[in-house]
């Protein structure tokens, strides 16, 4: 059921990406009165097909689901002598450079509008998401060298507001990106201020941080990690460790053979970690100190042994709905397909100079599996998802490789520069130079998604 429900959210996400970006050449190419012959989802042989309006435009679903395309009228891919001459001033290629350009920008700048009008959306509905409240900080880490314990609400990163957790990741990981040290805005819980709360800036040393931890949950190596509630316990199993020992619903987990817990999360970790070991675990029961001696029973997981008391403990985080009015929310939007598509670039960019791993090209199953998980979620995930990878196809198509929107776009720019078009050879041996590339850049990405599968 769950691989079912994988591959129907990941044909459901190449649908809609491969439907509004050939609808975006389609669009403009009929805007600029150019003959549109067929409308094709998917690539290959065609398995159905209907006709439809006034140049009865053959709508197609081809039999390979990667991609699509919009076939015009063009006199290099076939004879006009049966053409009309009505039809020989639509075909595509004796238009002006300046309306091939718009066809072809079309459908990268659909989807960057797709993504757009998803990120207002969600921002007009409401956003829930966890607050950017910092965890305790642990000593000897970069977060506690700046100031921060732990406790403290990030308010802004460099300047620029921060609401959720997802904000306060994303600016972390742009100031890292460009190498830049991050300053952030907190409140800190503080009774005798106004209002309960200090405020005060630290500097985060992002702009230390390697490539290659940049691959991975970057944030704790700056000492930094998403509050969790205190450790209060919940329901317990009858007849489980916990109940034997004594502990009750309810109870709050104070320390464990005398370290302070700070949180359910910490409370988990240590359970989790001393398997069939007694411990001495001090509560708070009634606002009275208690200590109560448990033996975590050992379980046998696949990454070793592990202990478990079966008592639930509080782990949900401090949650936020972040909501805009519309011109607001479609602003934000824009902002953020922009700085996605420049964050995509710039990691692009150190591919190619090696500042950063090609473990992080993508194909289709590692973008199957995440359209799964991100379905399973929930539909805000699911749509973030649409839209992030939107932005990705849009960049992607936008780059100069033959065969690609962006290497027609070069091909368009260099006709505007020298006044005539480039010479068919030339596009010829291009053209297969990119098929190499997009070969190249697909078995890279296959080999990444088998390496994740398989690890």
């Amino acid at each position: 059921m769950m691989l079912l429900q994988t591959l129907l959210a990941f044909i459901v996400v190449l649908g809609v990406l491969v439907v509004v970006h050939e609808l975006g050449h389609y669009w403009v190419a009929r805007w600029c009165n150019v003959k549109v012959l067929r409308f094709s989802v998917g690539m290959g042989k065609i398995v159905w097909s209907r006709r439809f309006g006034p140049d009865q435009t053959e709508w197609a679903v081809s039999l390979l689901p990667l991609g699509g395309y919009v076939k015009m009228l063009d006199a290099r891919e076939g004879n006009m002598a049966d053409v009309s001459a009505a039809d020989l001033k639509r075909e595509y290629t004796v238009q002006s450079v300046w309306k091939r350009i718009a066809i072809v920008a079309a459908g990268p700048l659909a989807n960057f509008i797709l993504a757009i009008l998803v990120f207002a959306g969600l921002f007009m509905h409401g956003i829930p998401e966890p607050a950017p409240r910092l965890r305790a900080v642990p000593q000897n880490s970069a977060a506690y060298d700046a100031g921060l314990r732990g406790g403290e609400l990030v308010t802004a990163v460099n300047g620029e507001p921060v609401q959720l957790w997802s904000d306060l990741r994303w600016t972390l990981l742009q100031s890292a990106v460009n190498r830049a040290p991050a300053r952030i805005d907190v409140e800190r819980p503080d009774p005798s201020a106004a209002g309960g709360v200090s405020r005060f800036s630290a500097t985060l040393p992002t702009n230390t941080l390697s490539a290659s931890e940049l691959e991975t949950d970057f944030m704790p190596r700056l000492g930094i990690d998403l509050a969790r509630p205190p450790a209060t316990l919940g329901a317990l199993t009858p007849d489980g460790p916990a109940a034997r020992a004594g502990l009750r619903s309810g109870d709050l987990i104070r320390a464990i053979d005398g370290k302070p817990v700070t949180d359910g999360g910490m409370f988990v970790d240590m359970i989790k970690a001393a398997p069939g070991k007694a411990l001495v675990v001090s509560v708070q029961r009634d606002g009275q100190p208690l200590d109560i001696t448990v033996v975590p029973q050992r379980v046998e997981a696949s990454g070793g042994a592990t202990g478990r008391i079966q008592a639930e403990v509080a782990m949900s985080p401090e949650m936020v709905t972040a909501s805009a009015p519309p011109l607001t929310a479609i602003a934000r939007g824009a902002q953020k397909t922009w700085d996605t598509s420049v964050m995509t670039l710039r990691m692009l960019g150190r591919m190619l100079i090696g500042e950063a791993s090609l473990k992080n090209i993508t194909g289709p199953i590692t973008i199957a599996d995440y359209a799964g998980q991100t379905a399973r979620i929930g539909w805000v995930s699911y749509l973030s998802f649409i839209a992030f990878i939107s932005i990705s196809l849009g960049v992607m198509n936008l780059l100069p490789i033959p065969v690609l929107d962006g290497g027609l776009l070069l091909y368009y720019s260099l006709e505007v520069l020298t006044g005539r078009p480039v010479p068919p050879r030339f596009g010829e041996l291009a053209q297969r130079a990119g098929i190499g590339i997009l070969m190249t850049l697909m078995m890279v990405a296959v080999f990444n998604d088998i390496v994740r599968l398989i690890s």
